[in-house]
């Protein structure tokens, strides 16, 4: 059970009926998750809809990329209806299932695909360390430009603001289903409750995966 009231459509306030409409008939089509919380102050669930949006929905990544994000998100958070929502949704968008089946166990996923392995690798270290190493900013930033870095980075600090919104509030899994993320053996240090997550296993990279690179668009 939610540590707060999660609201009912027919008992908003005009205001919050507004924003819930906006939600429904946007790209989501359903209220779930955060804005459930959110919706008690309606100009904060307002623009949080529309910039979790443009995340989701409006980037300039594939798909694929961005649900890769929001899943090592959720795994280093223990969020567990932000993984059950995005593991299927990554699955839907080309993610393979050993990929996620390894994430979820706190394992090093192998990645056929270098730009999978790049994107997991940025998530990772900016969510275990605060940062991201030279390395794999500067890969990130040649396959996909100013454009993509910057949106890869707000994707993480987005989806880690929902995690936290979901895990302080107790926002509840659908009816019938069980957690899908277990305690993991190893943690950190420093944050006891926290996964720390293997680092990616992927071949170097060919030449030719930066060529046509996007530049600083």
């Amino acid at each position: 059970m939610a540590r707060i009231p999660l609201f009912n459509p027919e008992l908003m306030t005009a205001e919050q009926e507004r924003v819930y409409r906006a939600v429904v008939d946007g790209p989501r089509g359903t209220v779930v998750g955060p804005l459930r919380a959110a919706l008690h102050r309606p100009e904060l669930a307002d623009c949080w809809q529309r910039f979790g949006a443009i995340l989701r929905y409006g980037t300039s990544l594939p798909a694929r990329l961005t649900e890769l994000a929001i899943v090592v998100t959720a795994r280093r958070w223990n969020s567990q209806l932000e993984w059950h929502i995005h593991a299927d949704a990554a699955q839907r968008a080309g993610i393979g299932s050993a990929v996620l089946d390894a994430i979820r166990a706190g394992e090093a996923p192998r990645f056929a695909d270098q730009e999978e392995a790049d994107v997991y690798e940025f998530a990772r270290q900016l969510q275990q360390s605060g940062n991201v190493q030279e390395e794999i900013y500067q890969r990130v930033m040649a396959r996909w430009g100013n454009v993509g870095v910057v949106e890869l980075g707000a994707v993480i600090g987005y989806y880690t603001l929902v995690s936290m919104t979901l895990n302080v509030h107790d926002i509840p899994l659908p009816d019938g289903v069980q957690a899908p993320l277990a305690p993991l053996a190893h943690v950190n240090a420093a944050h006891e409750s926290l996964p720390t997550l293997a680092p990616a296993v992927a071949a170097e990279p060919a030449s030719s995966d930066v060529a046509g690179a996007p530049g600083n668009r």
